[in-house]
């Protein structure tokens, strides 16, 4: 609830000020004229900004820590507790300070009258996925909020699963990129120069390698505030046109066209479609509603603005997986399977099964990218280092080849 600052004229008539919690500025009007006759003035408490001593508070919560409060939700709730305890209870267990600062909330809101889902979608809407609040209001109008967490919870997990795999994946050669783009820099900055000097003082003429070698690490030595600021204004001006509307979306193009990179895009935002889709219609909700929702899930912003024009379609009185063929550039397997969802009336069924098949073939071109990137980075990372070490050993027997002469 929000805080409301009012003056007002008691009904004795002497005017009085100070604080009250309300819902919105109607709530809190009525709450004052309870005690009082006439309200004067009343104007909300902006609450402050967080400092840099508790930033932490209200920080977004990582989908591993949704996910648990899922769980303790459900779990609570399924043992008959009432729901303003269970709020208080999952408040008190929960470790992330982000969601027990919410839950907290969201406590004082409950027993005060408000619903679960309105005081989520108040406090919440900023940290918490869009999917968790439509699911939650879909539980309350079926009358089983803890068939919706169990639900949210299942979601949520086979979300954190797959993506800490990909992630996993990608630290090997992350870790190989960064540690050769270390060990070149301090090589290039350090070792070659104080080669070079060397070399001049001895005199003779170094060998083309040698050559190159220093030539190299004299162009990054005198150009690395340029190549650093080039590097700078080249980010800005994609971030800036990537700002834009028709830039974000042809961005997004790009990623789908990417080799290799591009197939781990499609297959990621067919995961994120099926995977919520079955979600939110298991969950209750209509066609239309369900497809909005996941419109704002998908990552890839073309393919999200292709998936939000759908509803659309669906609300004129189109099918779905026909919709999907025309308007969409989703894999074939995913709109035929969808089709076939719907006319057998079973769409939740049909994309959890797909949901399965891509969750594996994301994973599977994962992996294989890997497979792939891997060995080329070992390679570039040996072809960097064996022409250094071939420069200065070829510079060093060239030194031997004029001190003995």
């Amino acid at each position: 609830m929000a805080q409301f600052k009012y003056t007002a004229l008691s009904r004795d008539g002497v005017k009085v000020s100070g604080l009250v919690e309300g819902f919105n500025e109607l709530d809190a009007a009525s709450r004052v004229k309870e005690s009082c006759s006439v309200i004067l003035k009343l104007t909300q408490v902006k609450e402050k900004k967080p400092g840099l001593l508790n930033l932490e508070i209200g920080g977004k919560p990582d989908g591993k820590a949704v996910g648990m409060m899922c769980s303790q939700f459900a779990i609570i709730l399924e043992a008959g507790i009432p729901i303003a305890r269970a709020v208080k209870l999952v408040s008190e267990k929960t470790a992330d300070k982000g969601i027990r600062h919410l839950l907290d909330q969201v406590a004082a809101d409950v027993e005060s009258g408000r619903s679960l889902s309105a005081s989520f979608e108040d406090h919440g809407m900023k940290i918490l996925p869009v999917t968790f609040i439509e699911t939650l209001r879909a539980g309350e109008a079926t009358g089983n909020l803890a068939r919706s967490f169990v639900m949210m919870q299942e979601h949520f997990d086979k979300e954190n699963k797959l993506r800490a795999k990909v992630k996993s994946a990608m630290s090997y050669p992350l870790f190989v990129l960064t540690t050769a783009v270390i060990v070149v820099a301090i090589l290039m900055a350090k070792v070659v120069p104080q080669f070079t000097a060397m070399f001049a003082e001895m005199g003779g003429e170094l060998p083309i390698l040698t050559r190159i070698l220093i030539a190299v690490s004299d162009f990054f030595k005198n150009n690395i505030l340029f190549l650093l600021a080039a590097a700078v204004l080249l980010f800005l001006v994609v971030k800036a046109y990537g700002a834009t509307e028709n830039g974000k979306r042809n961005l997004a193009r790009i990623k789908l066209k990417l080799p290799v990179l591009g197939n781990i895009e499609e297959l990621g935002a067919a995961s994120q479609f099926a995977n919520t889709m079955a979600a939110m219609l298991g969950a209750g909700l209509p066609m239309t509603k369900a497809v909005a929702i996941t419109a704002k899930v998908i990552g890839n912003y073309h393919l999200s603005v292709q998936t939000g024009l759908l509803c659309e379609k669906l609300e004129g009185g189109h099918a779905l997986g026909p919709s999907m063929k025309e308007g969409t550039d989703y894999p074939d397997i995913l709109v035929d399977m969808t089709g076939v969802g719907e006319s057998s009336g079973e769409p939740e069924k049909t994309l959890s099964t797909v949901a399965a098949y891509y969750d594996q073939e994301l994973e599977e071109a994962t992996k294989s990218a890997l497979a792939k990137i891997e060995p080329a980075l070992l390679v570039g990372v040996a072809l960097v280092a064996g022409f250094i070490v071939l420069a200065v050993f070829s510079a060093m027997f060239s030194m031997y080849d004029v001190m003995g002469g």
